[in-house]
């Protein structure tokens, strides 16, 4: 049986990574259950993983798996749950307890390569196509790419990830995207608005938050899942 901060906290996680695509932050979690330090996130997420809950993925930032779902959010049991992250199998191997992608799936063309990192060419044709299970997918046109740089790695988005894109123009303060910078570069960004001001902040300390001119950038989408091949 789960505490009320366990239970609640559980839902965030999985409410969040079912809308967008990763799992939050720790400061994110720790500002939703109002704790005043990750400590106290850190021993709830140690919990749910010692009941079954989550997993955690080793070497990797952020990276939480909800396996399954209690009864009152949803469950009853982790066979009734998919992470909207999909893992790929490596050639001639099958990694460990790895969940099955479903079959109606729909292709996604992946446009090329985006930047997670240091600026490189702006999205160009399509060059393969990439299955795409439906339930990752919602209303309108979707497209694929392939991430290159660490600038989102506290995202849980890593280099080569491929990232699922939902086609707008329109994004709301926080949502990951994909801006195109003065029509040349394209990059994957946490989007934050002040006034007429855009800033593109990365994931990473090791990259500093970029500042535009709301007319230099264009958003072309937000993130709407990731597939993973390891």
């Amino acid at each position: 049986m789960l505490t009320k901060k366990q239970l609640d906290l559980l839902e965030f996680i999985h409410t969040r990574t079912q809308r967008d695509g990763v799992p939050p932050s720790f400061d994110e979690m720790k500002e939703a259950l109002d704790l005043r330090s990750k400590s106290g996130i850190h021993r709830l997420i140690t919990a749910l993983e010692e009941r079954g809950y989550i997993r955690r993925l080793a070497h990797r930032a952020r990276a939480l798996e909800v396996v399954k779902l209690p009864e009152s959010l949803g469950g009853p049991s982790s066979t009734g749950f998919t992470p909207r992250v999909i893992e790929g199998d490596k050639p001639d191997s099958t990694p460990p307890q790895a969940m099955p992608v479903e079959a109606a799936s729909l292709d996604i063309p992946v446009m090329g390569k985006i930047a997670a990192g240091v600026p490189i060419e702006a999205i160009s044709h399509a060059s393969h196509n990439v299955a795409v299970p439906k339930s990752m997918l919602g209303n309108g046109e979707h497209y694929a790419l392939e991430v290159k740089g660490d600038s989102m790695i506290n995202a849980g988005i890593n280099d080569g990830d491929i990232v699922i894109v939902r086609e707008t123009s329109v994004a709301d303060d926080g949502d990951i995207v994909v801006a195109l910078v003065e029509g040349q570069e394209a990059t994957l960004k946490t989007l934050r608005r002040n006034g007429s001001s855009i800033a593109l902040e990365a994931a990473n300390p090791a990259y500093e938050t970029r500042v535009f001119r709301d007319e230099q950038v264009k958003v072309q989408g937000k993130l709407a899942g990731l597939i993973r091949t390891y």
